[in-house]
Order: structure tokens, then C-alpha cells, then sequence
């Protein structure tokens, strides 16, 4: 895909990866022990968004290299604590292993794109 075809965060096939995770993890979430609802089931969903949510803040920052370089590392810290609650998820039998190991490598997959975007992040960032 050209450059020119990103015209929003809405487009990166990261931020793509991220919000259809979140999603499927909103899905398969609803099945949680309720007894889990404002711990396990909250934060799952929570982190799983706030990777999106920090990603559309990062792609609104790109004037400033910094300030990108340091939404993207919480994108990152996001999705890497959003894989913690998928291993936990699957250790107290609420998530299936394969769906599981699915999801988490989904977020391999995003944590990969974003690593690759905070150590070159110049042909993202915006020209003065």
C-alpha cells in the first residue's frame, strides 16, 4: 500500500488488526464469569481500546516526533498488557487455548508494526 493511501489512522493495517482484536475480545469477553465483570472482563476491554484509542491520538501527533514516538509506546505498552489478560483469560478457562493463541498473536502482530513505526517513524510523521 502507497504512502498516499493512508490518509488516517483508520487506514494502517495495524490500527485495523487492533480495533477487529478489540472487538472479538468485546465478543468472546461477554462470556466471562461475572464475578469477573469490573476486573478481568473491564481491563481486557480496556486495553484492548485504549491500543486504538492511543493509536489515533499518536497519528494526530505526527507534527512532532516525540510526542508520535510517545503515543506509540504506549500503544505498545497496551497491547503488550492486553495480551497479559488474554494469557489469564485462557489460564482460568474463560477463553478457549486456540482462540487464545489466536488473539495473542494478533497483538504480536500489532506490537511488531508499532515497534517498526517508533524506529522510523520519519516517513510517518507530517512535513512542515
Amino acid at each position: 500500500m502507497s504512502r498516499e493511501a493512508i490518509r488516517d489512522h483508520k487506514d494502517l493495517e495495524i490500527y485495523k488488526m487492533a480495533f477487529d482484536a478489540a472487538m472479538n475480545i468485546f465478543e468472546v469477553s461477554k462470556k466471562f464469569p461475572v464475578e469477573e465483570r469490573y476486573s478481568l472482563t473491564d481491563q481486557i476491554r480496556r486495553s484492548s481500546r485504549s491500543v486504538c484509542a492511543n493509536l489515533a491520538e499518536a497519528w494526530r501527533k505526527r507534527r512532532y516526533e516525540a510526542a508520535f514516538v510517545a503515543k506509540l509506546n504506549d500503544c505498545e505498552a497496551e497491547s503488550a498488557e492486553t495480551q497479559t489478560w488474554i494469557q489469564f483469560a485462557v489460564k482460568c478457562n474463560y477463553l478457549d487455548i486456540d482462540t487464545g493463541r489466536e488473539l495473542y498473536g494478533t497483538y504480536n502482530q500489532v506490537l511488531s508494526g508499532l515497534v517498526n513505526m517508533i524506529n522510523n517513524p520519519s516517513p510517518w510523521l507530517m512535513k512542515h
